[in-house]
C-alpha cells in the first residue's frame, strides 16, 4: 500500500510497542491497550463497565458420603479425630492418610482412640537411680516386667544393685546389693519369669573372671546380706575361667538364655553348669553387643563398631534327638554410618528398631527371618534406649521438649500403603527435669501401668488414677491446599466439658499463641470469633489446651473435634469493559486527524495476537489517569458505518474485556 510522507506515521516513535505503554502527544486518545491507542465509543448502547470478577470456583462434590466439599459459602475445616498421630506441618485432608486424622505436636494427652483426646496419667517420682551412661554411652538402667504370685512389680538393674519396684507407693525391695569399690556391677541381667540369671566379674583362684548367678524371683537380700557372697537363695552357675566381662546383654529367648559377652555370643540353658563355646564370636574385638530378640524362625543380636552398626540374625538348627541349636550369625541388616541400633524388640510380626537418631521398624520375614527395616518414623534427640510394649502399642524411651518421656507407636495404623512408617505421638513424662536422658522403660508386671527411668535420676511409675493437670494438641498450619491469604473467622470444638475446661488458642507462622475462648462447665459449645491474629494469613494453626477438673483430679475434657470458618482474603480482580471506536481514520476532540487505510484492521489483528497469546498487557485510561495490569477475557467487533465525519474507512465498534490480575 502506497504511502506519501505527508500521512501520519501508524505509532507514536516515542513509544515503541515493545514497552506496552502509549502517551499522548498530538493526538488525545481516551485508553490505550498494549500500547495500542483508541477513542472510547461509550454510549447507552455501548456502556462502559466495571465489575468484580469471580474469584472462587463452586464447590464439586464427587465424594460417595457427603462432607465439607458440599458445603458453599464459608471455606470449612475440621477434623474428627487424631489418633494418626503426630509428624505433619501443614493440616491438608486432600491429601489422604498422610495429613487425615494427624497434627503437628501434642503433650500430655491420649490422641489413640479414635474420636478423642483425653489426658494421660501423671508419672509419679518413685526410687532413685545412681547409675550414670556408661563410658561407651549405654544406659546402666534396664526394667523388666515381673510378677511374684498376684504382686506386679518392676526389676531395676541399676548398675551395682537390682531392686524390685512395686506398683503403689511403698519401698522398693533389694533383690541384689553389690558394693561399688569392693564389687563389680551387674553386667547384665534377664528372667524366664521364675529366676533371674546376672553376670558379674569377681575374683577366684586369684583372678579376675566371668561368674553367671542365677535366683528366684521371689527372693531378695535377706538382712545383711552383700554380694558377691554366694548365701540363701543366690545359685552360682559357673565361672568363666579367661573371660573377663567389659560390656555384655542377655535376654531369656525361645527356652534359652541368649548372653553376648564382650564379642562373643553364646547360648545356654537355665541349668548351664560351664560356660558353652560361642556361637558366633566376632572377628572384630571392638564390636560391643546392644541388644537380643527374637522372631518366630530366628534370633537377633544387634551391635555396633565405632560408627557402624548391624542386627545379626540367627536361626535354628535342629540336631537328631536334641534341642535345637543356633547357627552362626548373618548380616540381616546394616545401618546408615553413626546410627547406632540400641534395643531391638520383635512384636506383632515387625522388629521395632531404636537407635541413636529415633525409631524404625523391620517387617520380618516369616519364612528365613530376614528384615527390611524402613525410614526413620520418630527422630529423637537422645538415643532410644529401650521400649516396652501393650496391645498394638510400643512405648519407647524418647526425651519430650527436653524432659524424660516415652513416645508412642501404633503398629495397627500404617501412614500410607507399605511405608513402615506408623502413627505416633508423645505420651508420659516428667516435667522441669532436663538434662537427663530416658534410658528405661517396662510395664509394671501384667498391669497397664508403665514406668521409665533416668540416668542418676528417679524410677517414674504412672499413676493409676491422677491426671496430669494440663495436655494440648496442635494442628498442623490449615492453609485449605492454597498459600493465598484467608480470613479465618470462627472455630466451635465439640466434647465433654462437665470435668476440667479447654482453652482455644490460634497459633500463627511465627509461633505466637492467642486466647480465643474457654470451654468448661458452665459454658455451651458456642462458636467464638477468631479475633487474633489481626488480618488476613496465609495459614493459622490451633492449639487445645485441656486441664484437669481442679477438685476431681481423675477426671478431664474430653474433645472430640473442631470446625473452623474462613473466608478467602484474595484481591479482588476487577473485569473492565470499555467500547472504543477502531475506524481506518480517527480525529479527535481537537480535530487532530490520524490515520490511514487499513489501519483498523492491523489493530483489530494485533489485539487478537495478544488476546491469543494470554500474556499481560498494560490496559491505560488517560480519562481517569489508571494504569494496570489486564489480560484480555473477550473482544467483539461490530462492523459500523463512520458515525461523523470525524470517522473514515473501513471500521467499527470494539468491545474489549478485561481482567485485571495485580
Amino acid at each position: 500500500m502506497a504511502r506519501d510522507i505527508t500521512e501520519d506515521i501508524p505509532l507514536n516513535i516515542g513509544n515503541p510497542a515493545s514497552l506496552g505503554l502509549w502517551s499522548n502527544s498530538q493526538e488525545s486518545y481516551d485508553v490505550a491497550i498494549g500500547g495500542m491507542p483508541f477513542f472510547l465509543a461509550v454510549s447507552n448502547e455501548e456502556p462502559y463497565r466495571r465489575e468484580t470478577a469471580p474469584y472462587r470456583k463452586d464447590q464439586f462434590d464427587n465424594a460417595n458420603e457427603p462432607g465439607e466439599q458440599s458445603l458453599t459459602g464459608w471455606w470449612i475445616r475440621s477434623q474428627q479425630s487424631f489418633h494418626g498421630g503426630t509428624g505433619i506441618k501443614f493440616y491438608d485432608p486432600a491429601a489422604g492418610e498422610v495429613s487425615a486424622y494427624r497434627f503437628k505436636d501434642s503433650q500430655g494427652v491420649d490422641v489413640f482412640t479414635a474420636g478423642q483426646v483425653t489426658l494421660l496419667k501423671k508419672m509419679n517420682q518413685g526410687h532413685n537411680t545412681t547409675g550414670a551412661l556408661t563410658a561407651y554411652g549405654h544406659p546402666n538402667q534396664h526394667l523388666r516386667s515381673i510378677r511374684n504370685s498376684s504382686t506386679n512389680l518392676l526389676l531395676l538393674h541399676d548398675e551395682y544393685d537390682v531392686d524390685k519396684i512395686p506398683a503403689a507407693g511403698t519401698p522398693p525391695v533389694h533383690f541384689i546389693d553389690y558394693n561399688a569399690g569392693t564389687s563389680e556391677a551387674v553386667y547384665a541381667i534377664c528372667d524366664d519369669g521364675v529366676n533371674a540369671y546376672w553376670v558379674t566379674n569377681q575374683v577366684a583362684g586369684a583372678a579376675n573372671k566371668m561368674h553367671l548367678f542365677k535366683k528366684p524371683l521371689t527372693g531378695d537380700t535377706g538382712t545383711g546380706v552383700t554380694y558377691p557372697a554366694v548365701t540363701g537363695d543366690v545359685t552360682l552357675m559357673f565361672t568363666a575361667t579367661g573371660t573377663v566381662v567389659t560390656t555384655a546383654v542377655m535376654e531369656f529367648v525361645k527356652d534359652r538364655i541368649v548372653a553376648c559377652i564382650n564379642n562373643a555370643v553364646y547360648e545356654m540353658s537355665p541349668t548351664a553348669a560351664a560356660l558353652p563355646t560361642a556361637t558366633y564370636t566376632n572377628p572384630n574385638v571392638n564390636y560391643r553387643y546392644t541388644s537380643i530378640t527374637a522372631s518366630g524362625p530366628a534370633i537377633y543380636t544387634a551391635g555396633y563398631s565405632g560408627m557402624y552398626s548391624s542386627i545379626q540374625k540367627y536361626t535354628l538348627v535342629t540336631g537328631t534327638g536334641a534341642m535345637p541349636t543356633l547357627s552362626s550369625a548373618i548380616v540381616a541388616a546394616e545401618f546408615p554410618p553413626g546410627e547406632i541400633v540400641h534395643k531391638i524388640m520383635y512384636y506383632l510380626g515387625y522388629m521395632v528398631i531404636g537407635t541413636s537418631k529415633g525409631v524404625r521398624v523391620a517387617l520380618v520375614n516369616d519364612q528365613d527371618g530376614s528384615l527390611t527395616y524402613g525410614p526413620l518414623i520418630v527422630e529423637t534427640t537422645q538415643p532410644v534406649f529401650d521400649m516396652c510394649a501393650r496391645d498394638r502399642f510400643v512405648w519407647c524411651t524418647t526425651s519430650i521438649n527436653g524432659n524424660p518421656g516415652l513416645t508412642r507407636i501404633d503398629l495397627s495404623n500404617e501412614i500410607g500403603s507399605n511405608t513402615l512408617r506408623f502413627a505416633y505421638a508423645n505420651d508420659v513424662q516428667v516435667g522441669d527435669v532436663t538434662g537427663k536422658s530416658t534410658t528405661a522403660c517396662a510395664f509394671i508386671g501384667e498391669s497397664n501401668q508403665v514406668a521409665f527411668t533416668t540416668n542418676q535420676g528417679y524410677v517414674y511409675v504412672e499413676d493409676p488414677t491422677v491426671l496430669v493437670e494440663s495436655g494440648y494438641v496442635t494442628t498442623g498450619a490449615i492453609r485449605y491446599g492454597t498459600l493465598e491469604p484467608k480470613n479465618f473467622k470462627f472455630i466451635c470444638a465439640r466434647g465433654l466439658y462437665s470435668s476440667g475446661s479447654m482453652d482455644i488458642q490460634t497459633v500463627d507462622t511465627n509461633g505466637n499463641s492467642y486466647d480465643v475462648i474457654t470451654y468448661n462447665s458452665l459454658s455451651s459449645q458456642q462458636e467464638a470469633a477468631t479475633l487474633s491474629p489481626s488480618g488476613s494469613q496465609e495459614s493459622l494453626s490451633y492449639k487445645f489446651i485441656l486441664r484437669r477438673d481442679t477438685t476431681l483430679t481423675s477426671t478431664g475434657p474430653t474433645f472430640k473435634g473442631y470446625q473452623l470458618k474462613a473466608l478467602p482474603a484474595t484481591k479482588r480482580q476487577r473485569l473492565i469493559q470499555f467500547p472504543v471506536w477502531c475506524f481506518d481514520v480517527e480525529t479527535d476532540r481537537y480535530d487532530v486527524k490520524t490515520g490511514y487505510e487499513g489501519r483498523a484492521w492491523e489493530r483489530m489483528q494485533t489485539l487478537e495476537d495478544l488476546e491469543a497469546a494470554g500474556d499481560i498487557i498494560t490496559y491505560q485510561d488517560f480519562t481517569t489517569g489508571e494504569r494496570v495490569q489486564v489480560l484480555i477475557e473477550k473482544m467483539q467487533f461490530t462492523r459500523k458505518s463512520p458515525p461523523s465525519g470525524r470517522f473514515d474507512g473501513f471500521g467499527g465498534v470494539l468491545t474489549i474485556i478485561v481482567r485485571t490480575v495485580l
